[in-house]
């Protein structure tokens, strides 16, 4: 019985270390994450399954996530405005194995929300928003992130 436990343990443990999930959250949701006073610098990644740039630039934010406790990574699926189940984003979070807080945006009409985020949005993925609440600057780019982009976008944010 102690093995049945302990074995349970671990697979608690390891299913834990990964996001399996992810909430399905309204542009009202992303607004508040957006103007919430935060000591942390929010860097916030729209992306969808189903593109190719935005999967391979995933590993930056993972990696920033892990690195950096003064950043708060959010990683923003639009899948829902193609496919309305969210098991597909769900099943990706599981095989990536993302440790960042994902989360499904269920809009299916973009052009009601992208000005939201920032006006001069084409609605391109991916993009990112870096916010400073500190500070009040932003920063909102719209095209896949290369290795040492997300350094430099969050100094223009720091101070």
């Amino acid at each position: 019985m102690k093995r049945l436990a302990f074995i349970l343990l671990g697979f608690c443990w390891l299913t834990a270390s990964a996001q399996s999930e992810a909430p399905l959250v309204k542009i009202q949701h992303l607004e508040k994450v957006m103007q919430t006073e935060s000591d942390q610098i929010q860097v916030i990644n729209f992306w969808a399954t189903w593109c190719a740039p935005c999967i391979k630039e995933l590993p930056l934010f993972e990696k920033l996530n892990a690195d950096r406790q003064d950043i708060k990574v959010t990683l923003v699926s639009v899948d829902i405005d193609l496919d309305p189940d969210p098991d597909k984003v769900y099943r990706f979070i599981a095989r990536k194995k993302l440790k960042s807080e994902v989360v499904i945006l269920n809009e299916t009409d973009p052009n009601s929300w992208i000005d939201k985020i920032d006006k001069s949005w084409s609605g391109a993925i991916p993009a990112t928003l870096i916010v400073n609440s500190s500070t009040g600057k932003r920063k909102f780019v719209e095209k896949e992130l290369k290795e040492g982009d997300l350094e430099e976008l969050i100094a223009t944010v720091k101070d």
